[in-house]
C-alpha cells in the first residue's frame, strides 16, 4: 500500500493543477477550458448538493486521447472526474478536491451496428434518444429508458433503470462489454461481443455502476431489442396509491409481460396536467405499455384490466394509436419538470428508493403518511413494476425548519427500504449524498471489500475521489 500522503485526500497545489492543465492547453487546444461558467455547468445541473467545479474541463474524442489524460493526471495525482450530460442527482460529478472534468459528449459516434447478433458498438457520449433515432428504420431498439435523455456512458456508470425496466432490465442487464480506461491510463476490454461467458472474473459488471470511480468508459457494447410488431398504452386510476400499488403487486405475481408499469399519485397527475395539457383523472394513476403481438396486447390490456378492477381501479382505458402513445409518455417524461409547477420558485429535491414488489405498496403509503405529517410537498412517482419509486421533494432552501424536516424525512425514508430488505436507491446512484447509507445496506464487511477494490484499481484514490465509498486508512 502507498503511503497516505500519496493519495487524494486534499486539493492537489495550485502547482501541480496548473501544470496539468497547461500540459493539457498544449494537447487539446480549445477543446480544454478554464472558465468559471463552463466549470461551474460540469459540476451539478440537476441537484440540490452544492455544487464543487474542477479547475478544467476537457473533451476528448477517442479513447486513447482519454488515457492520455488520464495517464497525465496520474502523474501529478489530479483527480479525473468524468461527465455526460450531468443529469445526476447526488452529487456525481461534483469534483470535492478540483481536478480535471473530462467530458465525453463529443465521444457520441455509433461505431457498428451488428444487426443479427442484436448488438451494438457506441462512444459514451451517444445519448439513448440518439442512439434509438439511429436504429428506428433498421427495426430495433435500446430500451433502457431513464426519462432524462442521458448519455449511455453515464447510464452505464450509475447502473441505470427506467420505465421499460420491469420487462427489458437495467443497464447490467443489457450491457455485453466495455472498453475502460483506468486510472493509470491503461486501456481495457471487460468482454466479447458473445451473449453470455464463463471466461474469468465478470469485469463488465464490476465497472456497471460504479460512478466514474474505478476508470473512465470509452466504449460500449449494448444488446439491442427488435421492435415490437404492436404495443399498446393503457391508463388506470385508483382510489389511493395503495390500491394502485396492490394491482401492480397483482399483475407481477399473475405474470402478464407489461413492458412498463409507472406510478403517479394525484400531485403529479395534476402537474401533469397543467404542464403538458391532458386531462388525465386527479387521482393516483397508473400508466401502462404492452409489446407483443397485436393478439397478445390486447389480450395483456385486458387482463390488467380485470385485475384493476379488482382493487377499484378504473376507468380503464387504452390505445395503440402511436400519436396517443407518444403524448402520454411524453408527459410522463416530464414529470421531473412539471411538480416543480406545484411550488414555484423553491428548489426541487429528488430522491429514489427500491423494494421488494411485494412490499411496494406498504412503502409507498407510509412513505406518503411520512410526508403529509412532515409538513412536506413531495410529488411521488415512479417504476411501480420493479418496486422502485422517486419523491421529488419541493423545497425552500432557505428555512432552516424545512430543510431540518426535509433531511430527517430522507433519513426514514431510507431506513424504511433498507428494513424492508430494500436498497437506498434504486437508480440515482450513491454519488456524495448517499455514501453515508452504504454501511447501513450492506454492512461493514462489504463496504470494506468495496474499499479494497477501489484502493486496488486506483491506488491514488484520483478517479472521481469522494464517490460511493470514502476513503479510509485503516
Amino acid at each position: 500500500m502507498m503511503a497516505a500522503q500519496n493519495h487524494v485526500h486534499e486539493k492537489p497545489s495550485a502547482d501541480r493543477i496548473n501544470t496539468v492543465v497547461s500540459e493539457l492547453q498544449t494537447m487539446f487546444g480549445d477543446r480544454l477550458t478554464t472558465n468559471m461558467t463552463v466549470r461551474e455547468q460540469h459540476a451539478n445541473t440537476t441537484t440540490w448538493v452544492k455544487p464543487q467545479p474542477a479547475d478544467a474541463v476537457v473533451y476528448p474524442e477517442t479513447t486513447e486521447e482519454v488515457s492520455s489524460i488520464v495517464k497525465l493526471c496520474a502523474a501529478n495525482r489530479v483527480p479525473v472526474i468524468p461527465f455526460g450530460t450531468g443529469t445526476s442527482f447526488e452529487g456525481h460529478v461534483n469534483a470535492p478536491y478540483g481536478g480535471i472534468c473530462v467530458d465525453t459528449s463529443r465521444m457520441n459516434n455509433i461505431l457498428d451496428i451488428y444487426a443479427e447478433d442484436l448488438n451494438c458498438r457506441i462512444q459514451p457520449g451517444v445519448t439513448r434518444e440518439e442512439l434509438n433515432d439511429y436504429l428506428r428504420d433498421k427495426g430495433l431498439f435500446f430500451p433502457i429508458d431513464p426519462g432524462a435523455n442521458a448519455a449511455i456512458g453515464g447510464m452505464v456508470g450509475t447502473r441505470a433503470s427506467g420505465t421499460n425496466a420491469v420487462r427489458y432490465g437495467t443497464m447490467k442487464d443489457n450491457v455485453l462489454s466495455l472498453t475502460v480506461v483506468l486510472p493509470n491510463g491503461d486501456i481495457v476490454k471487460t468482454a466479447s461481443r458473445a451473449k453470455k461467458s464463463s471466461a474469468g472474473y465478470d469485469l463488465t459488471r464490476l465497472f456497471v455502476g460504479s460512478e466514474g470511480t474505478l476508470g473512465i468508459i470509452t466504449e460500449i457494447v449494448l444488446k439491442l431489442h427488435g421492435q415490437p410488431e404492436a404495443i399498446s398504452a393503457a391508463i388506470c386510476p385508483f382510489p389511493t396509491v395503495k390500491h394502485a400499488c396492490d394491482a401492480v403487486i397483482a399483475a407481477i405475481q399473475y405474470g402478464i409481460p407489461v413492458a412498463r408499469m409507472e406510478l403517479m399519485d394525484e400531485f403529479t397527475v395534476r402537474s401533469l396536467n397543467d404542464y403538458s395539457k391532458l386531462d388525465l383523472p386527479v387521482s393516483p394513476l397508473l400508466l401502462l405499455e404492452f409489446h407483443g403481438t397485436e393478439p397478445s396486447v390486447k389480450e395483456q390490456a385486458e387482463l390488467f384490466g380485470e385485475i384493476a378492477a379488482e382493487y377499484e381501479g378504473g376507468p380503464f382505458s387504452w390505445t395503440v394509436k402511436p400519436e396517443e402513445r407518444s403524448k402520454l409518455w411524453k408527459a410522463r417524461h416530464d414529470a421531473f419538470w412539471a411538480v416543480k409547477l406545484l411550488r414555484p420558485g423553491v428548489k426541487d429535491v429528488p430522491t429514489d428508493i427500491c423494494v421488494p414488489i411485494s412490499r411496494l405498496a406498504e412503502c409507498v403509503d407510509e412513505t406518503r403518511r411520512d410526508l403529509d405529517e412532515s409538513n412536506l410537498l413531495g410529488p411521488i412517482f415512479g417504476h411501480a413494476g420493479d418496486g422502485n419509486f422517486h419523491i421529488n421533494l419541493l423545497i425552500d432552501m432557505d428555512d432552516a425548519d424545512e430543510v431540518a424536516r426535509m433531511k430527517a424525512f430522507m433519513e426514514r425514508m431510507v431506513h424504511r427500504a433498507i428494513d424492508m430488505e430494500g436498497t437506498c436507491t434504486g437508480e440515482h446512484g450513491i454519488g456524495q449524498e448517499k455514501r453515508k447509507y452504504l454501511e447501513i445496506e450492506y454492512g461493514r464487511e462489504a463496504l470494506d471489500l468495496m474499499l479494497t477494490i477501489k484502493k486496488a484499481i486506483d491506488p491514488l484514490n484520483i478517479m472521481n475521489p469522494g464517490k460511493i465509498v470514502t476513503w479510509q486508512e485503516k
